[in-house]
């Protein structure tokens, strides 16, 4: 359990929804120079996807164990509560947590934003807000900087939605003028 503050004070500061200060590959980097090498290798757990490492489930931080716990959570709501939208049989057999019971919360009121792009972004807000709760006080811990990874990988995240809005406005455009060069 190391203290990076030498680390910690290089870092821009992350605000959700602002632009990505360093990618996730170069804090990986850096970090890996700094963190001894087994807190280092628990970079490698520092994943939005908790189903990618479904072999133990745990990992050495107990953080990122909470996070995924958390995430989980939402995944397997969310999931409970699209199949009993659509009335799919046996949706009343998924086994959706109801802890944490904020997970449970998110996935409803996500579930309840028309847009799909919005409950997105609705959606890693509140994944941010997790790991914030579940990072701790302390700026200069090993779980202040799987944190930071987390919340950068949040970032990248949602630049993804917005070459996806873009790619979906372009579409949009291209059939409109191809619409216009039919008629005409």
């Amino acid at each position: 359990m190391g203290s990076y503050y030498y680390l910690a004070a290089q870092l821009p500061y992350l605000v959700y929804g602002q632009g990505v200060p360093m990618s996730s590959a170069a804090f990986k980097a850096l970090a890996a120079d700094t963190m001894s090498s087994q807190e280092a290798k628990i970079l490698d757990y520092c994943t939005l996807d908790p189903t990618s490492y479904s072999d133990d489930r745990k990992t050495p931080s107990a953080f990122i164990n909470r996070f995924w716990e958390w995430e989980q959570a939402l995944r397997l709501n969310i999931a409970k509560s699209r199949s009993v939208k659509i009335k799919r049989e046996n949706s009343g057999s998924l086994d959706a947590p109801d802890y944490p019971a904020d997970a449970a919360a998110v996935a409803k009121n996500a579930l309840a934003i028309e847009s799909p792009l919005e409950a997105e972004i609705y959606l890693d807000k509140a994944r941010w807000d997790a790991i914030e709760s579940f990072q701790g006080i302390n700026s200069f811990s090993e779980n202040a900087m799987y944190a930071y990874l987390l919340k950068l990988l949040l970032m990248e995240r949602r630049i993804a939605f917005k070459t996806e809005e873009g790619f979906n406005e372009y579409k949009e455009l291209y059939t409109a003028i191809l619409g216009s060069k039919t008629e005409g």
